[in-house]
């Protein structure tokens, strides 16, 4: 069966705009437009129509366009020829989009207007279409064989998406858009999807006592209460806070998350170059945001507890890197301090003993609450110890991520071999814990 010949036979079941009947042969002929393409075929059968209106089947094909094809110049020969069409058989709109694709132009001003008040460089329309409307026309596809169409979706996201672009003079994007509009055009709504924005970079935290993430209060939950002053917190500052809010104020997003290649104790320092983070902003109206002075903002409200440094721009990819960094080589200071007095052979010793060595740690009973009880192999690549008093050292580790220092220090009643305590067979606890340097190993350009 032809073209011609399966165009009629659709407008004769069911009446069709330029693009409902374009639509479906969209893949033939590349840089038309699906109304263009519908009205070209109607052109043609009309022209058919006319040379062979003396007879039934010119003037049968005539009415079929003028009335379900919804054909002005079918109309007019009709009249010169004094053939009328009833009223009643007249479609009031056709039988796919219900006419909604005379809307577009108006969806897109709607569109543009919400935009007013978004920062972005790309976007992308998603369109919304109720279930029956979809039914409708997979069933249409399905009666007539349809194999060369596209969807209605598709359609009018990219004639919504065109116009959209030339009002803004910004690009679509397919793949990561940083708006999405979301549009029903049988509906008529039109609403924003803001993607969330990503920054990443490093923190240093300088003092102890304050945790990575917000912990709220156990007794009840966040709602406030006496024990936590109302505030529904069990610390008033964290890491995350501390971060969070001028980024917040500087987008006028909604909330934030925070992303971090592990985390530290809440009585131990960040120190070095920091731990590498990433901060999640939801729904930002602002995303052109000067990095520079933003560092900035953030150092001086948290200053002498919260540094950061290397803002950069990030995507999702970078959040799921950071995430898979917690066990990168870290290195850690920790000041000890043992029941018994120590010297220079047991720190040797300690050295020997637990440099490339393979620490098999159960997870610590302080952690059991949030961690499965697992024993997990950890490596130690290299070890320094020096004494600082009678019973008294410092040590610095670099290990693989993971490993419990604090643990490593006191043997955690067995659960982590080898440990300090063990091998000297002297009770030792760990004073003073700082992280020194989270090192991960990422390409060029990328957050290091």
């Amino acid at each position: 069966m032809g073209i011609l010949e399966k165009a009629l036979r659709m407008l004769e079941k069911h009446p069709l705009c330029d693009h409902c009947l374009g639509r479906q042969f969209a893949l033939l002929s590349h840089g038309m437009e699906n109304c263009e393409r519908g009205k070209c075929i109607k052109t043609v059968l009309t022209l058919q129509a006319h040379a062979l209106s003396g007879g039934k089947e010119g003037i049968e094909t005539l009415k079929v366009l003028a009335a379900n094809g919804f054909s002005e110049t079918a109309k007019e020969m009709l009249h010169k020829m004094k053939k009328r069409i009833s009223a009643k058989t007249l479609p009031s709109a056709c039988f796919l989009c219900e006419d909604r694709f005379k809307c577009i132009k108006d969806l897109a001003e709607r569109a543009v207007n919400e935009l007013k008040n978004c920062e972005y460089r790309n976007f992308l329309v998603g369109v919304e279409l109720p279930v029956a409307v979809e039914e409708r026309e997979d069933e249409f596809k399905a009666e007539f064989e349809v194999s060369y169409g596209e969807s209605m979706r598709n359609e009018f996201g990219r004639a919504i998406g065109k116009k959209i672009a030339e009002r803004t003079c910004k690009a679509v994007e397919y793949k990561k858009p940083e708006i999405v509009v979301l549009v029903n055009p049988l509906t008529e709504r039109v609403k924003l999807q803001v993607n969330p924005l990503y920054v990443a970079g490093r923190y240093r935290k300088l003092v102890r006592g304050i945790p990575q993430s917000r912990w709220l209060c156990p007794n009840c939950r966040g709602k406030g209460c006496e024990k936590c002053d109302w505030t529904g917190k069990l610390y008033q500052e964290s890491v995350e806070e501390l971060i969070g809010k001028p980024f917040l104020d500087a987008t006028g997003g909604v909330k934030t998350s925070f992303h971090a290649s592990g985390r530290e104790d809440i009585d131990a320092r960040m120190l070095g170059n920091g731990r590498p983070f990433v901060i999640e902003i939801t729904q930002p109206k602002k995303r052109f945001l000067d990095l520079k002075k933003l560092e900035k903002v953030v150092n001086a409200g948290a200053k002498g507890k919260v540094e950061v440094a290397s803002l950069q721009l990030a995507d999702k990819n970078v959040v799921r890197k950071v995430k898979k960094a917690e066990s990168a080589q870290k290195e850690y200071h920790v000041i000890m301090e043992f029941e018994n007095k120590i010297s220079v052979k047991d720190l040797r010793l300690l050295e020997e003993k637990l440099r490339n060595a393979v620490v098999k740690q159960r997870t610590p009973i302080r952690v059991m609450h949030r961690r499965a009880d697992l024993t997990r192999e950890k490596y130690i690549y290299d070890v320094k110890v020096k004494k600082l008093s009678p019973k008294k050292a410092e040590m610095n580790i670099l290990c693989q991520g993971g490993l419990y220092v604090k643990e490593l220090v006191t043997g955690d009643e067995g659960r982590t071999t080898p440990n300090i305590s063990g091998i000297l067979k002297n009770e030792a606890k760990p004073m003073k814990l700082d992280v020194l340097n989270v090192i991960m190993k990422v390409k060029e350009g990328e957050n290091k």
